[in-house]
């Protein structure tokens, strides 16, 4: 937890752009796996966490725009749960924490709220928050994402969206993590291990470092697949494989990186060429990255090296310009170049892209363009990752070959000889910072040589 003054002035902050009503926050819940008692990890609502500082389960808070109150509501433990959970802090020692001296029982808060008008909420991104509305505003689940407050969406992500210096060193702190899990993996990855195997080494680290995973790990010789948890798969010589993890610190600040490295002890000659590719754009994409310059630009910087180091060896073809306007390079790269981070791996996505990445500006609809999750100009504390790839997904190529897409920027024959190679991505995760950026956290082998010498310590 921030000092209270941090909580305070976030709260001040928050609302100098309203004039009236209430802002209505919903903190997260336990929730069962397969039964009541027996929960998933607990994670709070990141907004929640933002502006109220309390990481546990069954909490509401309102903000009164009128009054300028501000109120925590939530249930003391009673002996029952004591009995099985230990001693547990009071709702109001909590709340003085952040610096509220108002608290009432959750059995208060639909009468505070019954009496209110103009009641403002966030778009619900879980069952529970979708029958908690309908517990107090009467709104039915099917319509409570439609009227959630686009007002009260633009102020958190405008104010989230600018990361502090206590919020950098957070996030720094599990980047340094997460650099560790990769490292990690770099250096016990063996053949004849599995995917799982490597994973477990993995999590590990986020767990001894005090904290948990960020998000699910992606540790998988089949790159291709760009959110592949399966990890089942027994990995041999010649095979890539790539890891996506991260840690979260126990404030909930995130880490994210990607790595990509041989399971043998050297990348093959065909490897090294698309994984230098690849990296050329990636390194080429975070010098880009300045205040004032449109992230989309760079998105579309690290989409014509690609498409430019492939035709180079022999996939694509044709006019650059032509084939970036018509998403020929989305073949290969059919995903974003990254996203926003911070309290969320994905920093705000339960509110809406199109207002947190986006400024309420539409989304392009072209395959490939469409999965950019920020599409702004870039400002002094934003945290983004950059993560271009390159994909070789047999399902994609048949379908582009049988339907002719882009077939004047594509060689297919060449491309089918690749078609099980995979895929791979670098990701690191950067600060705009007042002048240009910073890479955050301890470096991270990435060059065909730094990944080698990392992988001399698995074979050892």
């Amino acid at each position: 937890m921030f000092s209270k003054q941090t909580y305070i002035q976030r709260r001040e902050e928050l609302k100098k752009k309203f004039s009236s009503g209430i802002l209505l926050f919903l903190g997260n819940d336990e929730t069962g796996m397969n039964y009541a008692d027996n929960t998933y990890h607990f994670r709070q609502d990141s907004t929640f966490l933002y502006y109220f500082g309390v990481n546990a389960p069954g909490f509401y808070a309102i903000i009164d725009l009128n009054s300028g109150e501000e109120t925590i509501f939530g249930d003391d433990y009673t002996i029952d749960s004591i009995v099985w959970m230990g001693d547990m802090p009071t709702v109001t020692s909590l709340a003085e924490k952040v610096g509220i001296s108002k608290t009432e029982t959750t059995s208060a808060l639909k009468q505070k709220i019954a009496k209110a008008n103009n009641v403002m909420f966030l778009p619900p991104y879980r069952p529970e928050h979708q029958v908690k509305l309908f517990g107090l505003l009467g709104i039915h689940p099917n319509e409570s994402a439609q009227k959630a407050s686009i007002p009260f969406v633009m102020a958190v992500a405008e104010q989230r969206n600018i990361k502090s210096s206590e919020e950098i060193a957070e996030i720094e702190r599990a980047v340094n993590t997460t650099v560790l899990m990769h490292r990690t993996a770099m250096r016990y990855a063996k053949p004849g291990m599995t995917e799982a195997q490597v994973a477990a080494k993995v999590a590990q680290i986020a767990l001894e470092s005090g904290g948990q995973l960020s998000f699910p790990i992606i540790a998988t010789i089949n790159g291709q697949t760009l959110h592949n948890h399966f990890h089942g798969n027994t990995i041999r010589d010649g095979q890539l494989f790539l890891l996506d993890a991260g840690a979260e610190t126990p404030m909930g600040y995130a880490g994210d990186m990607s790595s990509t490295f041989p399971v043998s002890k050297q990348f093959s000659s065909e490897q090294r060429d698309i994984y230098e590719v690849c990296l050329n754009a990636h390194n080429s994409a975070i010098e880009a990255l300045k205040p004032g310059v449109h992230f989309r630009d760079v998105h579309l910087l690290a989409a014509r090296i690609i498409f430019d180091g492939l035709k180079n060896l022999g996939f694509t073809k044709g006019n650059t310009d032509d084939a970036l306007v018509s998403g020929a390079h989305a073949l290969f790269f059919p995903c974003g170049l990254g996203h926003l981070m911070g309290l969320d791996v994905h920093d705000m996505e339960n509110l809406g892209e199109q207002w947190v990445g986006y400024g309420g500006e539409p989304k392009s609809t072209q395959f490939g363009l469409k999965s950019l999750r920020l599409g702004t100009k870039l400002k002094p504390g934003f945290v983004l990752t950059i993560e271009p790839g390159i994909y070789f997904i047999p399902q994609l190529i048949d379908l582009w070959q049988k339907n002719g897409t882009n077939k004047d920027f594509l060689n297919f024959d060449k491309i089918n000889q690749f078609r099980n190679f995979s895929g791979l991505r670098n990701e690191e995760d950067i600060l705009i910072t007042s002048d240009g950026h910073r890479i955050l956290g301890e470096p991270l082998a990435k060059t065909v040589t730094e990944v080698e010498n990392e992988r001399k310590y698995a074979f050892e």
